[in-house]
């Protein structure tokens, strides 16, 4: 048979043992086994993982003065990560890329400080001015409401005296939120250190964000092989509901705030804008940014004007807004992505916030995120294991 052609093929021609084609190369050898060293047991594996975590809470409680800058040049570089590997992408440098992210930034953020401070402390001086007039207002809106409660429902229920208590407790609850304001917007560059927003923050997150793919890499590279696939896995799952989360929380909270502001400003609230930024911006934590707003809103509102028909406009605003977020905005920038519920999100906040102070804010989220997804692991390790899918017993025994 080997000297078997098909017909039509011309006859083969003799090639000269010079011309002979080698062999091709065929697949490259196994390298030789790896003989079997001792293997990790479970005591050193839960050593490794406690004594990560306690270095890592220790570290963090030792340093938390000093970690702030440090903690929001992280947030800046993970946010601009994705548009720098774009323009990396498409020919620009990294390091291009990154300072010109990084600047772009620091002039958004310096020009919005520059426009919207003046703008609120004139608000504080109105404040100031105006609280008299509004503890008389917020008094005689409250005198006209139980003098109606008790033709309503007879003096044996609402009595003068009661009247009165709640006249001045009334009084003194505007004043004391008009001084927690005023507070709150005087000592907020107290809050955050010029010197560190300035000049510190924006240069660690420039070296972060033009290391960040160098980095990720060394830190995978330092991940166990036995547990790196499983690890890479929870970092992913971890990195998708963080992002999805955060940009779609801070598009919602920067929308309402616009709106918010410029509504309660339309409406004719002398404290409008500081309040509406006030909403919005508190609108991180689920529902507690809104119900503070309109709580604010409607006392001040009742201050101001001493009538219910302007005190109606107020309400309606946040209503409107309420229906854009539930409606409009959670769908569409949130909707099923998200994995953190509220609760737990809410939970995290005030427990990083007493626990760290302002620092503690804003690990909340990424370690919310986190537990979330490897508690969800573990519920799904549970749930395949023998622990849940053994049957039940059966028979007396």
């Amino acid at each position: 048979m080997s000297g078997f052609r098909p017909p039509g093929l011309p006859p083969a021609v003799p090639m000269p043992a010079g011309d002979l084609p080698k062999p091709r190369p065929g697949p490259a050898p196994l390298p030789p086994p790896v003989q079997p060293g001792r293997v990790a047991t479970r005591a050193e594996r839960w050593t490794l993982v406690i004594g990560g975590l306690t270095a890592l809470f220790f570290a963090i409680w030792l340093f938390s003065a000093i970690l702030t800058p440090f903690v929001l040049a992280g947030c800046i570089a993970y946010f601009l990560d994705p548009p720098t590997t774009r323009l990396a992408r498409i020919g620009v440098p990294r390091s291009i890329a990154a300072f010109l992210l990084v600047l772009g930034l620091t002039a958004t953020a310096l020009l919005a400080m520059l426009l919207l401070y003046p703008l609120l402390v004139a608000q504080i001086g109105v404040l100031v001015v105006r609280m008299p007039a509004y503890v008389t207002g917020i008094g005689q809106a409250v005198r006209q409401a139980l003098e109606a409660a008790q033709n309503a429902f007879g003096p044996e229920v609402v009595d003068s005296q009661l009247r009165d208590l709640v006249i001045g407790q009334a009084g003194q609850v505007v004043t004391f939120l008009g001084t927690a304001v005023a507070r709150l917007i005087g000592g907020g560059v107290a809050l955050f250190n010029v010197f560190t927003l300035l000049v510190v923050t924006p240069i660690v997150g420039f070296y972060l964000l033009r290391d960040w793919q160098r980095v990720m890499t060394r830190i995978d590279s330092w991940l166990p092989r036995k547990s790196a696939q499983t690890l890479r896995q929870l970092a992913f799952d971890t990195d998708r509901v963080l992002s999805a989360w955060l940009r779609g929380q801070l598009l919602c909270c920067a929308i309402l705030a616009a709106f918010y502001a410029a509504g309660l400003s339309a409406v004719g609230l002398e404290l409008g804008l500081t309040v509406g930024l006030m909403a919005g911006l508190l609108s991180f934590i689920p529902y507690v940014g809104s119900m503070t707003g309109f709580v604010t809103a409607v006392v001040l509102a009742m201050a101001q004007f001493g009538t219910w028909n302007e005190v109606g406009l107020v309400v309606a605003v946040f209503v409107i807004g309420q229906i854009v977020e539930g409606y409009v905005i959670y769908p569409r920038l949130l909707g099923d992505r998200v994995e953190l519920h509220a609760v737990w999100v809410i939970f995290a906040l005030f427990a990083g916030g007493v626990a760290f102070g302002f620092l503690g804010v804003l690990l909340a989220v990424p370690m919310a995120a986190a537990i979330g997804v490897v508690a969800r692991y573990w519920l799904r390790r549970y749930l395949e294991s023998p622990l849940y899918l053994d049957p039940p017993r059966t028979g007396s025994g």
